[in-house]
């Protein structure tokens, strides 16, 4: 498994190519702008694209969707459905049909898995994906901060126990934000103020 990162459209936001070497499957996690560097590097790594994750569906994170979809037909798009239901605004664009996983799902990237937290909060469908040692945060767990709650769909309560439920998952992982830089979660549980204060809640 290699996890590469790639800041995207206007907001820099963390577009992740979750690539299964021994299969030359991938899977694109928010895709948030810029189209062609997204496939000119999935090109350049020999990478089949089986399936577009978002962790929510604000327009940071799904701004190359429609072009992928022209690029890549067939290939599903996967949103939690509380998110989906909200598509259709300027800060929940139209992107198309998605798939819809929650709370539980596993999905495949030919040899990898991905396990689907239903983590909301920042997005009444917010997930964080995990894979490996992995997890993709979306805009629910930053390093040393979280994600804003003052947006539509938004509740502050609602993302300290997403916070908390990540906080008690057992072990280290990879912390891979949608934003800002990768961290660990041992060194948040130790630093992060946010988290912090959900795990004494």
């Amino acid at each position: 498994m290699q996890i590469k990162a790639l800041p995207v459209g206007a907001m820099g936001t963390n577009c992740y190519l979750l690539e299964d070497e021994s299969t030359n499957a991938a899977a694109v996690v928010d895709p948030g702008g810029d189209a062609g560097r997204i496939l000119a590097q999935l090109r350049a790594d020999g990478m089949t694209v089986r399936a577009i994750l978002l962790t929510h569906a604000h327009f940071d994170h799904t701004g190359a969707v429609s072009e992928l979809r022209q690029a890549l037909p067939g290939v599903p798009v996967y949103l939690h459905p509380a998110d989906a239901a909200l598509l259709g605004s300027d800060i929940f664009p139209p992107i198309g049909a998605t798939v819809p996983y929650d709370e539980g799902d596993a999905l495949t990237v030919g040899s990898l898995t991905v396990r689907v937290l239903h983590t909301p909060g920042h997005t009444p469908g917010g997930v964080t994906l995990l894979a490996g040692d992995a997890l993709f945060t979306g805009d629910t767990l930053f390093q040393g901060s979280m994600g804003r709650t003052d947006f539509a769909g938004g509740s502050y309560e609602a993302i300290l126990a997403s916070l908390r439920r990540l906080g008690q998952l057992s072990g280290d992982y990879q912390v891979l934000p949608g934003h800002m830089d990768v961290s660990t979660l041992e060194r948040e549980r130790r630093s992060n103020y946010y988290l912090m204060e959900a795990l004494e809640g």
